[in-house]
């Protein structure tokens, strides 16, 4: 799988709350959760995020709560990608069963710029500043963990598997 989009780009310890404020939980919509995504660490998020953009951001991201709300408002909000420093475990693994793309790259995060053009490779874990032609190479997913992210997720992962028998 690969991506290309405009970067959107965070510091460290960006937690759930920044990601989806707990005012808005009252819905799984991910089309409303969207409408509100990482709106209280950049409020005009929601209005400029387009399709296909990535977000970069520093250590530790996804702290906080184990809420799944938080992946779940990144991919409604058309977010492609996510590349950081280091995730918080609970939403690293929140983000694979929900089939939301991520990869762990310290030097990328160093390099890559807000408003630079990125392309992701999933499969490889490259990624490649489209502006300087730098590539910075994350460690990819095992191979299974990239077929629960092609079928969108744990839940589109075991219906195909299922479907397959």
């Amino acid at each position: 799988m690969r991506f290309t989009g405009k970067v959107y780009k965070f510091g460290n310890d960006i937690d759930t709350d920044a990601i989806i404020p707990a005012r808005y939980l009252t819905t799984a919509d991910p089309a409303e959760l969207a409408q509100h995504c990482m709106e209280d660490a950049d409020p005009s998020f929601p209005q400029k995020v387009q399709r296909g953009d990535i977000i970069v951001a520093g250590k530790n991201f996804g702290c906080g709560s184990s809420r799944e709300h938080a992946p779940i408002a990144i991919q409604g909000a058309g977010v492609a990608c996510v590349v950081a420093s280091s995730f918080a475990r609970i939403f690293y693994r929140n983000s694979v069963n929900i089939g939301l793309p991520i990869l762990e790259c310290e030097e990328a995060v160093q390099a890559i710029e807000e408003g630079d053009q990125i392309q992701v490779d999933l499969d490889k874990g490259e990624i490649v500043n489209l502006r300087t032609g730098e590539t910075y190479q994350a460690v990819p997913f095992p191979e299974f963990m990239q077929h629960i992210i092609a079928q969108g997720g744990l839940i589109g992962y075991v219906q195909h598997n299922l479907d397959k028998k």
